[in-house]
């Protein structure tokens, strides 16, 4: 037994010895582990940690890239801006709201002139639900039930059937707390709502700032808006900036946008929103919650546009004079609007771009700003396309230089005939376009369809005749896209119908529709030898810089070229004589004023117009337009204008303003004087 004993004892000794053994090596293998992490190891644990515990985060705004015009002058510059604002918290309550409100505007100075009798009858509904339950008979219940009216029919009763008097006890204070909860909930969950931004004093923006914990979502931050160093020249072109919109959420977000970020909205602001927002300053949130700068801020990039801001505001000056003189001639009845554009010819460059149209005052007329429709505002363009026309007949073997015709009435059967707007005799084809004969084109159109012509006789036209023109005038730039950099453009009207007449009809500009900018690039394309030229407003970007000066050139913008006119070079010089002749012995005389050796073309068109608003065209009216260049020899630049119902014909008198020619006139003058 005891030998049993010992030999029991000694085993159990054996295993404590093992578990001793085995227990020294797993501490010794912890130890080693221990050591290896807490001196090798260091470096990648402590990262390890960060990236759990600490952030990067981004600071609420950046500036913008400023814009420039050709000649360096500041157009748009950033200025700082306290803000007040609100972001909703989530599960918050509309009696919460309504406390918070009232909290705020302790606090805050504020106008709430801008109240709407509306916005205050709802805010009464929230504040007292069961008035308003009152005002809901109980058949209008039943109806509601039975889905003869829905909720938002049931709150509109509430709302129109709350009277004067039962607002009358709410004093100063409700009504500036009702108009904050406005400001609180307008526009998306998601956008922060601005309370303030105009006129924050030092005082507020501070108290804010220090008590955010104590307002639930209100809180203080500095934004940078958009300053306009030449007021409203040419303002809606540059565009506006504003916040993200729900259709635009989901790209901006794939973008890497904050939902709260100001973006560009419209023409070149929008256009060029990836070269001109700025880069937030970024910040390590640490693990005690405090704030480490990692970068600062930096502007977007700076863009150089093509436009010359002096030209520009000379030109909305001389088209708001000229248009507000013809508002004293007579026939000028639904005159109100005209669109000037003035190009380089071999760069595709804008130099001046405007419309303006004239709203009736108390004690006159104003011009107001509506360029951004001289790229959406089509009208038929009448005589001035008459040089593409006529490069559809030499292109098409159906008319050679020099050809000489009779301008003579055609009249087809059941259609009043067609007539030039004066007798010319015979005449060529550089004389054709120097008096503006509308039959040289009806003859040549014919020619063009395989029109066997007998007075007072129907015709037939090849229905590919249509399309034969179109080609040719598409080469221009009539009928299609420009191309220019801003995000909104349309084509005009393209007809459909192929009646013979309305062949003759396009051949004068009568019949498709073109909008100013198509026409600018039209008469570009002529100056510049046939070469169409992608119009742009962009001329340059610079790097952004930490100082009030230019950074490095990024890049010039390179001229475009879009096509070549498919024609032989001396049908082109064909037209540019003819066009030169237009302001030597033809129509054009004096339009370009003291222009060196210009040449162009004139155009008078019918036009019609909607005038009691019912989506019907009701009244006929003149319309004019002016296209042209110069120098002929070395053209520098190239204009356009159109002004829509000059004239109403519908009275007995025949007077006819020449507004259109008159600015053309006066802006030509002013481009080659304004440097002597």
């Amino acid at each position: 037994m005891v030998k049993y004993m010992r030999k029991y004892y000694k085993l159990i000794e054996n295993r404590i010895l093992f578990l001793e053994i085995v227990v020294g090596i797993f501490m010794f293998i912890l130890l080693v582990s221990l050591i290896y992490t807490i001196y090798y190891r260091k470096t990648f644990y402590t990262q390890k940690l960060s990236s759990l515990t600490e952030v990067i985060v981004e600071g609420e705004s950046a500036p913008r890239g400023r814009i420039y015009d050709r000649n360096y002058r500041l157009l748009v510059d950033n200025v700082s801006v306290p803000t007040i604002y609100y972001r909703k918290e989530k599960k918050i309550t509309q009696k919460e709201e309504i406390d918070l409100a009232y909290k705020i505007g302790e606090h805050l100075e504020l106008d709430y002139s801008k109240l709407l009798l509306r916005n205050l009858k709802e805010f009464y509904l929230i504040q007292y639900p069961e008035k308003g339950h009152e005002k809901i008979t109980e058949e209008e219940l039943k109806k509601l039930e039975r889905r003869e009216l829905t909720s938002k029919d049931i709150e509109e009763f509430k709302i129109s059937r709350i009277t004067a008097e039962e607002l009358s006890f709410y004093e100063d204070r409700d009504k500036k707390a009702a108009y904050i909860y406005y400001l609180m909930n307008q526009g998306y969950s998601y956008q922060d709502k601005i309370l303030k931004s105009d006129g924050v004093t030092d005082s507020e923006y501070s108290y804010f700032s220090e008590n955010a914990s104590h307002y639930r979502g209100v809180n203080t931050k500095v934004i940078w808006e958009r300053k306009y160093l030449y007021g409203d020249t040419f303002r809606s072109i540059l565009g506006s900036i504003g916040s993200i919109t729900k259709e635009k959420k989901n790209e901006y977000l794939a973008s890497g946008y904050s939902l709260t970020d100001r973006v560009g909205v419209s023409n070149l602001e929008l256009q060029y929103e990836s070269l001109l927002k700025g880069t937030k300053a970024t910040y390590l949130k640490k693990s005690d919650s405090s704030l480490e700068k990692l970068t600062d801020a930096v502007r977007g990039n700076d863009i150089v546009l093509s436009i010359d801001i002096l030209l520009q505001q000379n030109v909305e000056r001389l088209i708001d004079e000229q248009l507000i003189r013809a508002k004293g001639e007579a026939n000028t009845k639904y005159l109100d609007k005209t669109y000037v554009i003035i190009q380089e010819p071999f760069s595709g460059e804008i130099l001046a771009m405007s419309g303006r149209k004239l709203v009736r005052k108390e004690d006159g007329y104003e011009g107001i700003d509506i360029t951004p429709y001289a790229l959406t505002d089509p009208m038929a363009p009448g005589s001035v396309v008459k040089g593409a026309s006529m490069l559809v007949g030499y292109n098409t073997g159906v008319l050679e230089i020099g050809e000489v015709m009779t301008d003579e009435c055609i009249k087809i059967k059941s259609i009043p005939a067609k007539c030039s707007s004066h007798r010319v005799g015979r005449l060529n084809d550089i004389i054709a376009l120097a008096e503006s004969s509308n039959v040289y084109q009806f003859k040549i159109a014919m020619r063009v369809g395989g029109a066997n012509y007998s007075y007072n006789q129907d015709i037939k036209i090849r229905p590919e005749a249509f399309q034969i023109y179109r080609n040719t005038f598409q080469q221009f730039g009539l009928g299609v896209k420009t191309g220019i950099d801003l995000p909104v453009e349309s084509l005009g009207y393209i007809g459909s119908s192929i009646k013979p007449e309305f062949l003759l009809n396009y051949s004068i500009g009568q019949y498709d529709t073109y909008t100013p900018i198509q026409l600018s690039q039209y008469i570009t394309t002529i100056a510049s030898n046939g070469t169409r030229y992608q119009p742009h407003l962009l001329k340059a970007v610079y790097e952004p810089t930490k100082v009030e000066d230019l950074g490095s050139l990024a890049y010039e913008i390179i001229p475009i070229s879009l096509n070549k006119i498919d024609t032989k070079e001396e049908y082109l010089k064909r037209v540019q004589e003819g066009f030169r002749a237009v302001m030597t012995i033809g129509l054009g005389k004096n339009v370009m004023g003291n222009s060196p050796n210009p040449a162009g073309k004139t155009g008078t068109s019918e036009s019609f117009l909607d005038t009691d608003g019912d989506g019907r065209i009701d009244t006929a009216t003149v319309s004019n337009a002016f296209v042209g260049y110069a120098p002929y020899e070395h053209p520098e630049m190239t204009i356009t204008v159109t002004s829509p119902d000059v004239e109403d014909p519908s009275t007995n008198v025949s007077f006819h303003s020449y507004v259109n020619r008159r600015i053309a006139r006066e802006i030509s003058n002013y481009y080659f004087n304004r440097n002597q």
